[in-house]
């Protein structure tokens, strides 16, 4: 089953999370390479989580349109 993109989103955002917390703990264990390494793992993940994020509400604003039109301003 594919998956929606609001569980896309929340993976990426889940994703960059994850690779924040390993930037901060290889920053301040002074390894500042491998915590740019994750630190840019972050970005990309973030980046793909905003996008995901966009998609997703656009696709329960026209969920929602066709429900209820009320509902969609």
């Amino acid at each position: 089953m594919p998956k929606t993109t609001h569980h896309e989103a929340a993976e990426h955002h889940e994703k960059a999370a994850k690779s924040h917390k390993a930037a901060a703990e290889h920053h301040d264990k002074g390894d500042h390479a491998a915590g740019h390494t994750h630190a840019t793992e972050a970005h990309g993940h973030s980046t793909k989580a905003h996008e995901s994020t966009t998609k997703a509400h656009a696709k329960s604003t026209e969920h929602a349109k066709a429900k209820s039109p009320e509902h969609a301003k």
